[in-house]
């Protein structure tokens, strides 16, 4: 799943659970947490693989149940206690998003539940090295061109639904929550 994929799929859960839980939609403050949160193992991930080596593949320590999960609850609790639930909430609902998304698209993909769960239960189950050592912008230029080829071939309509369907309905969700994030950063702007 592409950052974008990771973004609006967290987006979308967190807007209907306020919508259903708090009555109304998202802070900014929330909206910012779970927006980061959905990028969060990719960002730690991929560089602790494609730049400092210390693991075979891009899909490790971050994108782990074993670590998301306790990390997750942890942050709730400790959102509670300083009286930041929606924050904390919004930050580890982004973090889980982000691993659901990831089995989820190794699904849609073809590929059996073996593999894609495999993708979460670091250091239980992990992938074979990468055969090469590619520079980080070289693995993701290689990413880009495999997703541009993707296109290019009879199932573009699908996968552009897959990739750009859920990006569509969260940007109208976010529209009709009346998008939060924007005031907070107009204000940070104005300083």
């Amino acid at each position: 799943m592409w950052p974008w994929g990771h973004a609006a799929f967290g987006y979308v859960l967190v807007s209907l659970g306020s919508r259903v839980v708090r009555g109304k939609p998202p802070s900014g403050a929330a909206v910012f947490a779970l927006l980061f949160a959905t990028q969060l193992p990719d960002l730690v991930d991929k560089p602790l693989s494609w730049v400092f080596h210390l693991f075979p593949q891009g899909v490790s320590v971050a994108h782990s149940v074993f670590v998301a999960v306790p990390l997750g609850l942890l942050v709730v609790v400790a959102a509670y206690r300083f009286q930041r639930l929606e924050v904390g909430a919004a930050f580890t609902v982004g973090w889980w998003s982000h691993l659901v998304g990831d089995v989820g698209t190794a699904l849609l993909y073809g590929f059996g539940p073996e593999f894609a769960l495999k993708r979460v239960l670091w250091p239980v189950a992990t992938f074979p090295p990468y055969d090469d050592q590619q520079l980080a912008l070289e693995r993701i230029a290689e990413y880009l061109g495999e997703f541009l080829a993707t296109l290019s071939t009879g199932q573009q309509l699908g996968l552009l639904a897959v990739y750009f369907g859920p990006f569509f309905v969260a940007f109208l969700l976010w529209l009709v929550d009346g998008a939060p994030g924007v005031r907070e950063l107009r204000d940070i702007a104005n300083g």
